[in-house]
């Protein structure tokens, strides 16, 4: 009856000693104490098993590329944009394609199964949109990976831009992206909020735009995005990445603004680790944090999800993309502590970005494809908070990835314990 059950798991939504009976690659039962004849089994012993983890906005085309020219002196989002196109003449498909591929084996051992790249389209080149397309299909069977056209340099700002962001799409780029902030003036960033909205409509795609990811709190492109969402009937297919000038604007602007963003079904993506980066550095005393208004976002049902954005590149020196680190932080900057809040920044990682991803067949139940996690951890909470161990990573039934409980022993007072952070001692069962 089942290829696989996996025994006794704890779901995010918190109900225990739950058996997901596995047929081929998809899941087709979950209840307590499934019967029937089995191939093979896994025991969870109480342990978290979830959907895989999502990361809907990161950039492969600059992945693992820190230090190229030179590291990023001032850490300004600006200096990264530079130093981007400083080694764009330099950059090969070669280059491009392993530091992405790995890249995407770091995901895959993190038990991150979706990822959303967008592709830089302001090289006459399309290098890398030809690398990724081709790390894409040779991906697929392990990896999802969706790419947007970005135009890095501005839509309106770089000639080339609409022409090249065509090109890409031609070529099988699944999503028109923009970044109106960047343009020359807020009128051109208006224009080419529009003229991609109309790209976009035209073609039937999904839209995801690099939004005011800047400290001004008159940066308002968001409210054009929402408004081109409704003119154009996209809601439930477009995102607005990062937003981090929400984070300086008045309160009663932002009052009008949420609830424009959500009548549009516009998501929110913000991305924690480099909103607090890279924001804030024209500040001395008190400096803002950055991020977006993730808690009223969520309050108000607008889908949020969370994304890495950068891992070892001009713009961020750290990173292994791991998605609970993500998480970690975005719980920390944005004072997320409540047992609700924090249970939404791991739905911010798993099933909100995969709903904004727009992922067929995800989750736990029967008809859903059998990608599952099973984690070194009690719930969602401890998985946040120790950035738990991906004990196993199944993709379609099969396992992908597998790792060792981690625990510490201690020889103490002439006693040995095991020592494990969790709350269950999860590692000695």
């Amino acid at each position: 009856m089942f290829d696989l059950i996996i025994r006794g798991a704890t779901l995010a939504d918190g109900r225990r000693d739950i058996d997901i009976g596995i047929k081929g690659e998809h899941i087709i039962a979950v209840a307590p104490s499934l019967g029937g004849d089995t191939g093979s089994e896994i025991a969870a012993h109480g342990r978290l098993v979830c959907p895989p983890f999502i990361d809907p906005h990161v950039h492969l085309d600059s992945t693992l590329s820190l230090g190229l020219p030179r590291m990023n002196a001032s850490g300004t989002l600006l200096e990264g944009i530079a130093l981007w196109g400083e080694l764009k003449p330099a950059l090969t498909a070669e280059a491009i394609y392993n530091r992405a591929k790995q890249l995407c084996l770091w995901s895959m051992a993190r038990g991150t199964l979706a990822i959303r790249s967008h592709v830089d389209i302001c090289d006459d080149r399309l290098l890398a949109v030809d690398a990724l397309l081709a790390l894409r299909a040779e991906m697929k069977p392990w990896l999802d990976i969706q790419l947007v056209a970005f135009p890095q340099d501005g839509f309106s700002r770089y000639p080339g831009s609409e022409r090249n962001l065509l090109r890409a799409l031609d070529k099988g780029v699944d999503i028109v992206g923009g970044i109106p902030h960047f343009e020359r003036t807020m009128e051109d960033g208006a224009m080419s909020v529009r003229a991609l909205m109309r790209i976009a409509a035209e073609r039937g795609l999904m839209v995801d735009m690099h939004c005011d990811e800047t400290d001004d709190p008159l940066s308002r492109h968001i409210e054009t995005l929402a408004a081109q969402t409704l003119a154009h009937g996209m809601g439930g297919r477009v995102a607005g990445s990062h937003l981090t000038s929400m984070h300086s604007m008045d309160n009663y602007y932002v009052s009008k603004l949420i609830p424009l963003i959500h009548e549009a079904g516009v998501a929110a993506i913000a991305n924690p680790l480099i909103n607090i980066t890279l924001q804030g550095r024209h500040d001395t005393y008190p400096k803002r944090r950055g991020m977006t208004r993730v808690k009223e976002l969520m309050q108000a049902g607008i889908t949020v999800g969370f994304g890495h954005d950068c891992v070892m590149d001009p713009w961020y020196p750290l990173g292994s993309h791991n998605m609970l680190e993500v998480a970690n932080m975005a719980l920390h900057v944005g004072q997320l502590t409540g047992i609700a809040d924090m249970q939404s920044c791991f739905a911010a990682v798993t099933e909100n970005s995969a709903r904004i991803m727009n992922l067929p067949d995800y989750g736990i139940k029967p008809g859903c494809y059998a990608d599952l996690l099973i984690l070194q951890a009690a719930d969602p909470v401890e998985a946040i908070r120790i950035s738990a161990e991906r004990l196993f990573v199944l993709r379609r039934g099969k396992i992908l990835a597998q790792a060792t409980p981690r625990a510490s022993t201690l020889h103490f007072n002439g006693l040995e314990t095991v020592v494990d952070f969790t709350r269950a001692n999860l590692a000695a069962q």
